[in-house]
């Protein structure tokens, strides 16, 4: 008489049901089914070099709600989510313990070290109790094993390389459907669901939602495909992405995707499957294709992960730079709690830290600010990004650093922001930083990005001193000089004056990427 086979599903960022193929996989296999969550401390503990926390309340909030979600949908299926709180690789050989006869122990496999780093340990303790482990690659728009490369060592270290290689050579694999009813979990084994944790218990406080935010949204698959509804059917937006996506105020100036698809809840291959449903049904145009170009980005740093590993948290980079950081924490202070005196990032850093959320565009300069106006260890930002970002994810956060200070896949040397200049032109009126650095308020127009060139008449009519409401810029940078006097008529203005600006000076063709940072060459 044949036994029954009870398999092990561990989620980890892949908290959907849709197009899940280790999902597909345990409902074709197994007679039940034991979907596991696991709380790992070591997600709450400090970040590798500066000690910042890992997990901040924004994504954790995020995080909480993306479990409910899925715990809900797969009770509505006839299963249910077991959650625990301790290592994976310990929580899973209890399990099986516990369980008395499994047989596979199945998960999607990541790029990040300290993921990978758990998948060994899951190995190790299967082989030991001689239990089969079934893996899957599932998150990223083309699959690994579909890349016109031999190796992932043969990746290109250029983006536009790999994308013009794969739009031309890959193929993106259909989306696998949500399944029906679900296989339950084992009867009489006494397995309990186990509660949710509440911030509090994980060592964290509350999420406190900001009514400023341009990301107001709640984690979770439903929530996801929710957003998707809207932006593309609903409203349309998605047909003037490209040129809204460097908006700073609003949820519907880009997709917002990015939490989602870094916790899994929604697949990058069903966003593809929805544009091009979307340019079949209804318009095809730069706009829809720059979605799919930036999903390409994001795979292109998951992709990057892979090959290097460890040495994407190397202070030289993927290039073996010796630059001579600083670690200074009064500047380091400054940057992270928008005191800098420069208002565009100091809007943006507070955006940061009251929301978990900051643009694509705010994002590249603050970045660029860090480690090119203030020389600060670039490791200083990425940690503190990692630590507030709602929408972390770790090859796209340190990804980005690294080529934002120079150290990582961009063949261009010496880029650099003009603060000023940015402000200028995405932020023309001053509206986005009037937002979020209150003591500016009294001062009208595109004067709010260079207040200490004020008169001092102009200051006290503002309601404004520097150095006791408002600091003085903590650094001056010479091109800056070029743009203070900048007036808001004239085509400077008229051309740029938008909250998604439709041209931008000196418009690259690889500009890119929502999800994260993007290409530029707006000096």
């Amino acid at each position: 008489m044949s036994t029954s086979r009870t398999i092990i599903y561990l989620l980890r960022n892949d908290l959907r049901l849709h197009d899940n193929e280790v999902l597909h996989w345990t409902q074709r296999t197994a007679d039940y089914v034991v979907p596991l969550y696991c709380f790992d401390p070591r997600h709450h503990l400090g970040t590798a070099n500066y000690n910042l926390p890992c997990t901040g309340p924004f994504r954790l909030r995020f995080l909480l709600d993306s479990i409910q979600d899925v715990r809900a949908s797969l009770l509505s299926r006839g299963s249910n989510l077991v959650v625990r709180r301790g290592r994976p690789e310990e929580v899973v050989g209890d399990l099986i313990k516990q369980l008395g006869s499994v047989s596979a122990v199945a998960f999607h496999e990541e790029v990040a070290p300290e993921d990978q780093k758990v998948e060994r340990g899951v190995r190790d303790v299967c082989s030991q109790m001689k239990v089969k482990v079934y893996t899957c690659w599932g998150s990223t728009l083309y699959h690994r094993d579909d890349l016109p490369f031999n190796h992932l060592s043969r990746l290109p270290d250029v983006y536009t390389q790999f994308r013009m290689a794969v739009e031309s050579k890959g193929r993106v694999r259909p989306v696998l459907p949500t399944p029906g009813q679900l296989k339950p979990l084992p009867p009489g084994s006494g397995l309990d669901e186990g509660p949710i944790p509440s911030p509090e218990e994980l060592a964290q406080t509350e999420a406190v939602r900001d009514p400023r935010s341009a990301f107001p949204f709640s984690g979770g698959e439903s929530q996801a495909l929710a957003r998707l509804q809207h932006y593309f059917w609903d409203t349309d937006a998605v047909a003037t992405y490209k040129e809204t996506r460097n908006g700073l105020i609003g949820p519907d100036y880009s997709t917002k995707f990015s939490a989602w698809l870094a916790l899994g809840c929604i697949s990058p291959r069903y966003i593809y499957q929805q544009i091009k449903k979307y340019e079949s049904e209804r318009t095809a145009s730069q706009n829809t294709y720059w979605v799919i170009f930036e999903l390409l980005w994001r795979d292109y740093f998951k992709f990057v992960g892979a090959k290097y590993g460890d040495r994407m948290f190397d202070i030289k980079g993927l290039q073996d730079k010796s630059i001579p950081w600083k670690t200074d924490m009064k500047l380091f202070n400054a940057w992270k709690e928008g005191r800098t005196g420069v208002p565009f990032v100091d809007a943006n850093m507070r955006e940061l830290a009251l929301t978990g959320f900051m643009s694509n565009r705010g994002r590249q300069n603050v970045a660029s600010f860090l480690t090119k106006d203030l020389g600060l260890d670039w490791r200083m930002g990425a940690e503190w990004f990692q630590y507030l970002l709602v929408d972390h994810d770790v090859s796209s956060n340190y990804g980005n650093w690294l080529y934002s200070a120079g150290i990582g896949n961009d063949p261009r040397e010496n880029r650099k922001f003009n603060m000023i200049k940015q402000g200028l032109d995405y932020d023309n009126n001053g509206e986005y930083v009037r937002q979020w650095v209150p003591e500016l308020q009294g001062i009208r127009g595109g004067d709010v990005h260079t207040p200490w060139t004020l008169s001092s008449s102009s200051l006290s009519h503002s309601q404004l001193t520097l150095e006791e409401t408002y600091p003085s810029p903590i650094v001056m940078a010479p091109e800056w000089s070029r743009h203070v006097n900048r007036k808001l008529s004239g085509a400077g203005a008229s051309a740029r004056g938008r909250k998604g600006p439709s041209h931008t000076p000196k418009q690259h063709k690889d500009r890119g990427i929502d999800f994260y940072f993007s290409k530029s060459k707006n000096f």
